[in-house]
């Protein structure tokens, strides 16, 4: 059997569809896995050996530069290199048009599928007009957590019921492959940004857990010059913290995958080190918790909810709770 996964982005949504693959193998053991994404994300998928080949899809780049000959030629390159299989399956968990354009595009034998959803969760930005793409619209509540979304749909497709815990495929931390920015010691990163302002922590709570943490080292990642700000704001008040460096995607991968401790705001970093299944805390101040929670391990603990931000003390107790064990 030949599978292909159209999950394009963000951070976060890749990172939720990666049980799927787990799911269809141990279902169907001798399937090979095709996923395409966007550029920016191969790494992460490259992360889980059961994917054979990952089709990069640079929508974000070509679209600023649509007149030059050498995008039109990439764009070209890629419905051709996307089209070289024919798949029993194709599914798109986004439920988007370019998606749907995607799966549309795709070839698939005869008797295959084009399997995708029905309907949107609860905020998504799912567009309907995808559907005209599908062989088969698999409904959902609209209340579906986003790592059973896409298990779900392919449940139903292929007749196997989700009844275990996500297995996101990734690798277990290796010291030797410790990345030299990292300290040695047992350390705690701190996801402190994110886009959406409403989403943020409040700095006074910032400082006041990474005080309770002391003498542990806190790490400060940062993506934005406004979140640098942040970073160094932080710092000042933390002798225990340090801010990082720029950091790549993946570099920033392998702080949350060697993370002692991490707490994070919703967003997608803080949903790796959740993968991963380090001890993290995960905090809801602006958006619902039932969309993105991790609820897979006893490692992770979310806090606060929509509109209802969790205080310091109740994250600062969780964080000693895990460390502890």
């Amino acid at each position: 059997m030949k599978i292909l996964l159209v999950r394009v982005s963000s951070l976060g949504d890749v990172l939720h569809n990666l049980p799927m693959v787990a799911d269809l193998l141990r279902h169907h053991p001798g399937a090979t896995i095709d996923w395409v994404v966007e550029e920016g994300y191969v790494s992460l998928v490259r992360l889980n050996p059961h994917v054979r080949k990952i089709i990069p899809w640079a929508l974000r780049r070509w679209r600023k530069r649509l007149g030059d000959k050498a995008v039109r030629a990439e764009i070209k390159s890629f419905f051709r290199t996307l089209r070289e299989e024919e798949y029993d399956y194709v599914f798109d968990t986004q439920g988007l048009l370019k998606t749907g354009v995607i799966m549309g595009a795709a070839r698939v034998r005869k008797g295959g599928k084009k399997v995708g959803l029905a309907n949107g969760s609860e905020g998504s930005g799912y567009e309907g007009i995808s559907r005209i793409f599908h062989t088969d619209s698999i409904p959902l509540s609209p209340r579906t957590h986003a790592v059973a979304r896409g298990r779900l749909v392919a449940g139903a497709a292929l007749g196997y019921a989700v009844d275990s815990a996500p297995d996101f495929g990734l690798p277990a931390p290796q010291t030797a492959l410790r990345p030299a920015f990292l300290p040695q010691e047992d350390y705690a990163v701190f996801f402190h940004g994110t886009a959406r302002a409403a989403k943020k922590w409040a700095r006074e709570n910032w400082i006041a857990t990474g005080q309770a943490l002391a003498p542990m080292p806190v790490l400060l990642p940062w993506g934005s010059e406004e979140e640098l700000r942040e970073a160094e704001a932080l710092a000042q008040a933390l002798p225990n913290a340090r801010v990082l460096p720029r950091l790549s995607m993946m570099d920033a991968v392998a702080l949350a995958q060697h993370a002692s401790l991490a707490i994070g705001v919703d967003t997608g970093l803080t949903h790796i080190a959740a993968a991963f299944v380090r001890p993290t805390v995960e905090i809801y101040c602006d958006s619902p918790k039932w969309k993105t929670e991790g609820n897979w391990s006893e490692r992770i603990v979310n806090l606060g909810d929509l509109g209802d931000p969790p205080s310091s003390a109740e994250v600062i107790a969780a964080a000693r709770r895990l460390l502890d064990k």
